[in-house]
């Protein structure tokens, strides 16, 4: 009997708002973490979403510009419209790309929300799901052997 994949089968295209430059994913990942830190939300103006793929291309790197947001992220954006592209882990390297650039199949999900202690009191998500806070996340990450020194 076949499990059902915790992926998407087709490859996803997204673009920056100006086209300037294009992801695509194969593979992705079949649900998207949503985090409410106070950088994502500087970033992003509310809540980061993401979703994951192992497999990526990325066409356009020359209007790409990558910002260091702390010893351990890199978010970066396209320089010409000025668009978020992704956020990248750096003990890890595995990046999560913003949702909203692709077009998702129908009933993608939300795995996790994140750092919910920093999320304002002005939105909240209908979608039950696993709520951490900051200092639980950091604690799985210390856990797994990354230091954030």
């Amino acid at each position: 009997m076949n499990e059902p994949s915790n992926h998407i089968a087709q490859a996803l295209t997204g673009k920056c708002l100006c086209g300037a430059v294009s992801i695509t994913m194969r593979d992705a990942h079949s649900e998207v973490d949503v985090c409410h830190c106070t950088m994502c939300q500087a970033w992003t103006g509310s809540m980061y979403a993401g979703i994951e793929a192992d497999d990526f291309t990325i066409e356009g790197e020359e209007h790409i510009t990558a910002y260091q947001s702390s010893n351990w992220a890199e978010r970066a954006f396209c320089s010409k419209c000025g668009s978020h592209l992704w956020y990248k882990f750096l003990p890890t390297g595995n990046r999560t790309f913003l949702a909203g650039m692709f077009d998702l199949p129908k009933g993608v999900p939300i795995k996790q929300q994140i750092f919910v202690d920093e999320k304002p009191d002005w939105f909240d998500l209908a979608q039950k799901t696993p709520m951490k806070t900051g200092p639980e996340i950091i604690a799985e990450a210390e856990a797994a052997g990354f230091s954030f020194d």
